[in-house]
């Protein structure tokens, strides 16, 4: 009698990976950096153990590693000097801001790297919002009239893929326009599709220097975490409106949205595995509670669940551990 035996092909490491189903390799991480314009603002953030703000110098060692490690792309998030922050977010589109000079820095010394860019007006905003904010009310238009100077003016400095994590309405089919009138045809956009309104985010607000200033909360314009469906028809325009690829955020508390997303559009899938969730992990592995690991197995799990690709803090360990 022979019942469905299993554990047949697990009995030796060679038989294992012979019915591996799930593969992890460096071309799947997006490795996300902040890069700060404030004197004395590099240096481990504390709430994520073992990131670093860097300066424009350490972005291009960042960029060096990646080049190195075989990650194909790298996703800068500026720490932007509070004194400079208005309630009309002007420096969003100032080619002098340190986004746009990290992109010119990195392009300088890796010019093969991917080199992914972030389009909201949190970091450059007095009140924390990613959009324009009046009277209490985030203006959706007025927004996306604003992140378009901002794309343009990325574009300009060299990246390759716009990430609008904005979460306005018609966002990317601006955008797109923008683009294409431009002469910027050959950028891609990766849009944060299905953004959740998530307590997770905590910790990257820290990271940025949005923490305090955050008036109110992001649930106008976030998706409710109780909401798939919404999420897939937020995923659904996206693409329609010419989105190259599409995001999940955040990761592993939302990989059923992941499946979802790439069973029902079979376009590149990508999630974000957040800062919170970083925070979770890199915790309970330096008190001990967890062995490294799990970081591998965290990440195959995004894999498997469908994702292309995720953006970690953890791709440049990882990638080396892969080596």
């Amino acid at each position: 009698r022979h019942h469905g035996a299993q554990r047949r092909l697990r009995r030796t490491p060679a038989l294992r990976a012979m019915v591996t189903e799930t593969t992890l390799t460096p071309a799947n991480l997006i490795w996300p950096i902040f890069v700060t314009e404030i004197a004395g603002g590099e240096g481990e953030i504390p709430s994520m153990p073992g990131v670093e703000r860097l300066t424009l110098d350490g972005a291009k060692r960042a960029a060096e590693t990646a080049m190195r490690l075989g990650i194909p792309a790298i996703c800068i998030f500026p720490h932007s000097d509070p004194d400079l922050k208005t309630e009309s977010c002007e420096r969003a589109w100032d080619p002098e801001n340190i986004g746009n000079r990290a992109i010119r820095a990195i392009k300088q010394v890796a010019p093969e790297l991917a080199v992914m860019t972030d389009i909201a007006l949190d970091p450059y905003n007095a009140n924390g919002h990613d959009g324009l904010v009046r009277d209490g009310v985030i203006l959706n238009d007025e927004t996306v009239e604003a992140l378009g100077r901002m794309a343009l003016v990325q574009a300009e400095a060299g990246a390759d893929i716009l990430g609008p994590s904005d979460m306005m309405d018609g966002r990317i089919g601006a955008l797109r326009g923008r683009l294409e009138e431009s002469g910027h045809k050959d950028v891609a956009i990766l849009s944060y599709a299905a953004k959740f309104a998530s307590g997770f985010y905590g910790p990257f607000r820290d990271a940025v220097g949005a923490s305090g200033r955050l008036v109110g909360d992001k649930k106008t314009y976030q998706v409710n975490p109780a909401n798939r469906e919404e999420a897939m028809r937020c995923v659904a325009r996206d693409l329609s409106e010419g989105a190259d690829m599409v995001m999940v955020k955040p990761g592993m508390p939302y990989l059923d949205i992941c499946r979802m997303v790439k069973d029902q559009f079979a376009a590149p899938t990508f999630a974000y595995q957040v800062s919170g969730e970083y925070a979770m992990i890199e915790g309970a592995i330096r008190n001990g509670w967890l062995a490294r690991e799990v970081v591998v197995e965290s990440l195959l799990a995004f894999r498997r669940a469908g994702c292309d690709g995720i953006l970690t803090y953890y791709a440049p360990q990882v990638a080396e551990r892969l080596a």
